[in-house]
């Protein structure tokens, strides 16, 4: 506990002022080495004798992504309808995703065999989940430079305070446990406490960023959306972790395990929120 802490406490800065003073390409590039030691780390997943085998679809399908959607700053002022089937289909993953988890292990089944589906379900948890940082962090940045930084901390907050409030009263209170085969630990009532924090920690958020939606219904429905995802994400990906054997991602964050440890829970959470956010 003492290591993570200390790790927290230097990441999370470090993860701020990226957000904040990175230039647009310098964070594109930033997150595409995160993008890309995520998808090693999924080859754990993958059941094939070579890792370096194992990289090269999800690498080759990142390469293609960025030839088929604008990534410059111009363009990414606007939300084009490559950005938003892309937005819509790591949607429809996570809503499977979801699915697979909470019906685990009856689930497994249906793609514990297929090296093809395993591929496949990495390269829909991370792409979208790149996509749709990046498009929230140049969202209005011809007229504020720091709008889109201010919309990715946001979701940061959200999946941040949602888990703590889930782990306090799950703890205090937690009972009826969610998927007891993948997670024991994540209880109906820590998903309920991590949800209210994250409302109020929302609300007072948007008014701080001065980030505006069009009503406070849509704010409600964003974030609650937003939240319940992103602690099935977690699920999701100890789902995997179970089948495949293994404890941990990986070792790269100390006290924290690998990076997909670190990211599940956002990497539902960013296209959930931004699909929500640019059709509200």
């Amino acid at each position: 506990m003492k290591q993570r802490i200390i790790t927290a406490v230097i990441l999370a800065p470090l993860v701020v002022a990226g957000i904040f003073l990175l230039p647009l390409p310098s964070f594109i590039i930033a997150l595409a080495i995160i993008a890309l030691i995520g998808f090693w780390e999924w080859t754990q997943f993958v059941e094939q004798p070579s890792r370096l085998l194992k990289l090269i679809p999800g690498v080759a399908v990142g390469a293609l992504s960025f030839y088929l959607l604008p990534f410059d700053s111009i363009n990414l002022d606007t939300v084009v309808d490559s950005h938003f089937a892309m937005l819509c289909l790591g949607a429809v993953w996570w809503v499977v995703a979801s699915i697979l988890a909470i019906t685990y292990p009856r689930s497994a089944d249906l793609w514990r065999s297929s090296s093809i589906l395993r591929h496949a379900f990495g390269i829909l948890t991370i792409l979208p989940f790149f996509w749709s940082v990046v498009l929230l962090r140049a969202e209005n940045m011809t007229t504020d430079v720091y709008h889109g930084a201010k919309l990715v901390l946001f979701v940061c907050i959200l999946v941040w305070v949602a888990d703590s409030g889930a782990y306090f009263a799950g703890k205090s209170f937690g009972k009826h446990k969610m998927a007891p085969r993948v997670s024991p630990n994540k209880t109906i009532e820590g998903l309920i406490g991590g949800v209210i924090a994250a409302l109020i920690a929302g609300w007072f958020a948007a008014k701080w960023f001065d980030i505006q939606f069009s009503s406070y219904a849509a704010l409600f429905i964003t974030t609650l959306l937003t939240v319940v995802i992103s602690v099935l994400g977690d699920l999701v990906e100890s789902m995997f972790k179970r089948v495949s054997g293994i404890k941990d991602s990986g070792n790269i964050i100390p006290g924290h395990g690998g990076v997909l440890d670190r990211i599940d829970s956002l990497t539902a959470a960013f296209p959930i929120f931004t699909l929500l956010y640019f059709s509200f």
